[in-house]
């Protein structure tokens, strides 16, 4: 197997991942802004599922306050720095945008909204309330849901405790995303923003099931709030998948982001066609692999990449093959020396199959088709909340789950795609449901102190 090993340190970072980095230099920032009409009932906000403020951030950019400009967008979306780095706003707010059919495209919102979350401080958060609350909450997961959900009902003048598997806070955005969408350590910058002050303790190394339980949470405070993400890895569930050389995308991705040395090849197969798919592919291919290639089973209508991700990826050199299905792995004394595929054809909305089967020699293949939600992270502890026929967690229009006092978001979720916008959206949600339970219930305790008064 020709392997090499590689580490991602920061001269490498520099001189591969940065030329990568996507952003508005402050002089077109003011040009740019000022190309935005300012619309009433603006359909770029309609389309943000956080509801930033978007005519309002970029006005203060054009009035020259990018700091006021970072405020506003922090008043709706407290991730606001990560959704600039990660969203895929060509799909949300810029397709939305008035200005898509005009020469010069739509307003690039990403990026104006990238430079002015730079000015981004803790002081710029909307200020915490004064009131201390009696009642004590427990986040599980601090990715981007759990983040967001223990900054708010912090804000709101709880008492949180946040109870991270891994050994730090970020989530996907730590270590599931491409690191030249992350330079510069911004995850960590963010969650420091989001975590500063007293009412959050923060519990690193906690895992459900293992360390915690369930029914221990629910004993010990007034409410719990799961954002455990996605710990699965969908698998092709084809022979030779085993093999050395052949992983999951998610996981490598993390290895990288933590600076581990990872183990390159020079003819690399990927197979899926999301934003993870993209990611591995983008990156393998930065770090040295001869030829990359990208294989989905469908057409490119159907890929979950986006058409931008998609052209990033062509032009670092990674080729993308559409209507190929993976048969299986081949293997020589233990590693991956090919794989087959077998071409597709789309007939009645189903793909069929068509043709002789193809044998690529290849010495690293990567699955990214997925992650699924772990059931047995509850332990056999105590009850668990049900799930969905996805195999998630089923929760209400609130967020609540089937268990009382329990609410959950996020993608272990899986109410909306799995973007980290989405997940600060469900957050937002659950903390309004989570705030107006705890206050009736307060109401209802008073009430019956009074009458036994």
């Amino acid at each position: 197997m020709s392997l090499s090993t590689v580490i991602l340190g920061p001269e490498l970072l520099e001189a591969r991942f940065r030329p990568l980095e996507e952003a508005l230099p402050a002089s077109e920032a003011l040009t740019e802004a000022e190309r935005c009409y300012y619309c009433h009932a603006a359909p770029c906000v309609a389309a943000c599922p956080t509801d930033i403020d978007i005519p309002g951030f970029i006005r203060a950019i054009a009035v020259g306050q990018p700091a006021r400009a970072a405020e506003r967008i922090l008043q709706a979306n407290p991730l606001g720095g990560a959704c600039a780095r990660v969203c895929p706003v060509e799909t949300l707010c810029e397709q939305f945008c008035v200005r898509q059919g005009e020469e010069g495209g739509p307003v690039r919102i990403g990026l104006l909204q990238r430079l002015s979350m730079a000015q981004a401080s803790p002081d710029l958060f909307p200020a915490a309330t004064t009131v201390v609350r009696a009642q004590k909450i427990a986040v599980v997961g601090a990715g981007p849901a759990g983040l967001t959900g223990a900054h708010l009902l912090a804000r709101e003048g709880f008492a949180v405790d946040l109870f991270e598997a891994q050994a730090q806070a970020g989530g996907l955005n730590e270590s599931g995303i491409a690191a030249y969408k992350m330079l510069d350590d911004a995850a960590q910058r963010e969650v420091a923003h989001l975590l500063a002050g007293d009412r959050i303790r923060v519990r690193c190394g906690m895992a459900l099931g293992r360390d915690i339980t369930l029914a221990q949470l629910r004993s010990d405070y007034d409410a719990v709030f799961l954002a455990l993400g996605l710990q699965g890895q969908h698998r092709l569930r084809i022979p030779g998948e085993d093999l050395a050389g052949v992983f999951p995308a998610v996981p490598f991705i993390a290895w990288m982001r933590r600076g581990e040395p990872v183990p390159v090849g020079q003819r690399v197969a990927v197979i899926g066609g999301g934003m993870t798919a993209m990611d591995i592919a983008v990156q393998i291919r930065l770090l040295g692999a001869e030829e990359v290639h990208l294989c989905y089973r469908r057409g490119p209508e159907a890929m979950g990449a986006s058409a931008r991700e998609q052209r990033l990826a062509r032009d670092q050199g990674v080729r993308i093959h559409h209507y190929r299905r993976p048969l299986r792995i081949e293997g020589e004394g233990g590693d991956c020396v090919a794989i087959w595929l077998q071409p597709t054809v789309l007939q009645g909305g189903r793909c069929v199959d068509q043709g002789q089967p193809l044998r690529w020699a290849v010495d690293q293949v990567f699955t990214a088709i997925g992650q699924c939600f772990n059931p047995e992270v509850w332990g056999e502890d105590g009850a668990s909340p049900r799930l969905d026929a996805h195999g998630r967690i089923a929760v209400d229009e609130s967020f609540r789950t089937s268990l009382p006092g329990v609410w959950a978001g996020g993608d272990c979720v899986g109410r909306s795609a799995d973007l980290t916008v989405h997940a600060v959206a469900d957050a937002k949600r659950a903390v309004r449901s989570i705030r107006a339970a705890l206050r009736e219930d307060a109401t209802m305790l008073a009430g019956d102190r009074r009458h036994d008064t």
